[in-house]
């Protein structure tokens, strides 16, 4: 493996933390409905787990509101059971064809508590891309040791690793301000 083999490696998997994060911070709820919540939900559907996602269509006909539509009417009990057994914190309203999910506004402590969330969230996403720039200066340091490289090929090395480390961080940092504004409006 050369040099730019393992940093490319690198940079593709400080890309994937980054995009680890930004997945997860989907998930945290803001004060809008959205439908990206939901993809935690599963239910049984023919002995199989599955997303609900995949068992109906989900909308937005409001801001603070979802709709869910199951292709198959058997499936709003079990849909409504599992919303309600998942931590999401809401309550469906099943009317005999669709399950409405409304979103109360959240107080602020429930806000102060999921930007808590997002930053423990986004430390752990720094922490993955730092230990990939780990795992690639050990990659280089046994390089340099079977005198596959120099001296200096590994500082250059090195602070190129040091450079994407410090890209992908910043980046996550910027990720995770957006979402704490967008969990902190009203």
């Amino acid at each position: 493996m050369s040099v730019q083999e393992v940093l490319k490696d690198a940079e593709s998997r400080m890309k994937g933390a980054v995009e680890a994060t930004m997945k997860d911070f989907q998930k945290i709820r803001t004060g809008r409905a959205n439908p990206q919540i939901l993809e935690t939900v599963t239910v049984d559907y023919y002995g199989t787990e599955t997303p609900v996602t995949q068992v109906a269509t989900i909308n937005v006909p409001e801001p603070r509101q979802l709709m869910i539509t199951p292709y198959e009417k058997s499936l709003l009990a079990v849909i409504e059971r599992a919303i309600l057994a998942s931590d999401l914190g809401v309550q469906p309203n099943n009317d005999g064809t669709n399950i409405r999910i409304n979103f109360p506004p959240m107080t602020e402590d429930r806000r102060k508590d999921l930007v808590k969330q997002v930053a423990s969230r986004s430390e752990e996403g720094c922490v993955a891309v730092r230990n990939v720039r780990h795992s690639a200066i050990n990659s280089l340091r046994e390089m340099q040791k079977n005198k596959e490289i120099t001296e200096d090929d590994l500082k250059s090395a090195e602070k190129r690793a040091q450079d994407l480390t410090d890209k992908y961080v910043a980046e996550t940092h910027d990720v995770q301000k957006k979402k704490e504004t967008e969990v902190m409006e009203i």
